[in-house]
């Protein structure tokens, strides 16, 4: 028996759809066993793939790891051991850019398993009750907002993620030039916006991830809607959860849906591993289509093959979480993947929610942030 190790994080969308391919794997493949461990969401987003990679087999990561992986060897290029026409089916069938943002030297370093971006969640029966409709422009957002009924993610690594949708739904992408993150016009509008709309939000949430917004909306009545957080298809389905929350595209901010920042996992190979042909194996047969849409799925995943997305029976069984969303994640915004990129996301967060949290000036922040920038570059 072959028996390999694989590292995933601390949701049902992250442990479970993992187990059960396991389990169905090793029941194709008897003498390969793969058990997952779990670590928490920020850990998740944190911690160095380099030193998990030499204890685990398997890896699902975040895609900005993805410079770093490839250019220390950390993890294998997944394009050079899987078939073309598997390659083809990947790039063809990818949700908005998750199959890009595994891209590095021209080659793929990580399935794209799953796909998420920063979409908005509502309990209709809160809206229902109080005589109110889901938001559909900034406006309403700010309307709902003053009422006391809205909260997002506001730790620090979604903090900064909100400042680019800002930034993008402002009409400037981040990181376009090597001297500056935003033009100092769109960073302070961005800024000013941002923080507007997160005075109007209970303060316990600047200690929330995507996750815990999530809990606190099903498990209370005191949130009615989320503008943005990572989605989960997992509490749009009946049973989950104490009650259901219904997903939608973001709102328009000017005439325009608002531009969110790409997330979801991908499925990497250690170059460590004592068993790669073994590692691969699993990671073509987990993200093949006929796999997530079904195993994976089915036991809470949130595919990353597009065929999933347009499901009928899927999205039938999540109130069309899929269809719904699907468009903010085609339009949703690419970070960078450079292999210093880590370092100015782990920093500039927590510059970004002490400014939400505690004023200062705009100019100054961007300032904190430019330097930042510049050093990761140069790690």
């Amino acid at each position: 028996m072959k028996k390999l190790k694989g590292i995933t994080w601390n949701h049902t969308r992250g442990l479970l759809p993992m187990v059960a391919t396991a389990q169905r794997f090793t029941e194709l493949n008897p003498d390969i066993e793969i058990s997952w461990e779990k670590r928490s969401l920020q850990e998740f987003a944190d911690a160095s793939i380099e030193d998990l990679a030499k204890r685990f087999d398997l890896l699902v990561i975040d895609h900005p790891w993805t410079g770093f992986g490839a250019d220390t060897k950390t993890i294998l290029p997944l394009s050079d051991y899987l078939s073309e026409a598997y390659i083809k089916d990947q790039e063809i069938n990818t949700v908005g850019k998750s199959y890009g943002s595994y891209v590095f030297h021209n080659k793929l370093w990580a399935l794209p398993i799953d796909a998420a971006t920063p979409v908005a969640a509502a309990r209709l029966d809160i809206l229902e009750k109080q005589g109110l409709k889901v938001p559909q422009t900034y406006d309403d957002l700010l309307a709902l907002a003053k009422k006391g009924l809205i909260a997002f993610a506001g730790i620090p690594v979604d903090s900064l993620m909100t400042f680019y949708s800002f930034c993008c739904s402002l009409g400037e992408d981040p990181f376009q030039s090597q001297e500056k993150v935003i033009s100092v016009e769109t960073g302070k509008k961005a800024l000013q916006m941002h923080r507007e709309l997160a005075q109007l939000m209970d303060s316990a949430n600047f200690n929330r991830n995507p996750i815990e917004v999530y809990e606190a909306m099903v498990n209370s009545d005191e949130i009615a809607y989320c503008p943005f957080a990572y989605g989960y298809s997992n509490y749009s389905r009946i049973g989950y959860s104490k009650n259901l929350l219904h997903f939608y595209d973001l709102v328009k901010l000017n005439d325009k849906p608002m531009i969110s920042s790409l997330g979801g996992t991908g499925l990497a190979v250690s170059s460590f591993s004592q068993y790669i042909p073994e590692a691969i194996k699993y990671a073509e047969f987990t993200g093949s289509s006929q796999v997530q849409q079904n195993i994976f799925s089915d036991n809470g995943g949130q595919p990353g093959h597009l065929q999933a997305w347009k499901s009928e029976r899927i999205n039938g069984v999540t109130h069309d979480y899929f269809k719904n969303t699907l468009p903010a994640l085609e339009r949703a915004f690419l970070r960078p993947r450079y292999s210093g990129h880590m370092y100015f996301q782990d920093h500039a967060g927590d510059v970004v929610r002490d400014y939400l949290m505690n004023g200062g000036d705009e100019e100054s922040i961007l300032e904190v942030m430019n330097g930042l920038y510049i050093k990761s570059l140069n790690l």
